[in-house]
């Protein structure tokens, strides 16, 4: 398999939010690198509202994260940061 990716991923476990219309998604950062992630959800991602872009919320670095949505599979979202 060829990688394709800017910058390498690490695998992380960290508690996030994913904001989005003014509502807030309990979610886990299952990967991250300097450019983007790997979002995983509670619920099947088809199911949430989420379309295009949301803000990606790590209270343990205080961090707020504008990111666009690149795939969507069953409990998980690849993002990319903007």
């Amino acid at each position: 398999m060829v990688e394709t990716r800017i910058a390498p991923r690490h695998k992380v476990d960290k508690r996030a939010t994913a904001e989005y219309g003014g509502d807030k998604y309990p979610c886990t950062v299952r990967d991250l690198s300097t450019t983007g992630a790997a979002v995983e959800f509670r619920d099947p991602v088809k199911f949430l509202p989420i379309a295009k872009a949301f803000n990606l919320i790590l209270p343990e670095h205080g961090l707020k994260l504008s990111c666009r949505v690149v795939w969507k599979r069953d409990f998980r979202m690849g993002v990319t940061f903007d």
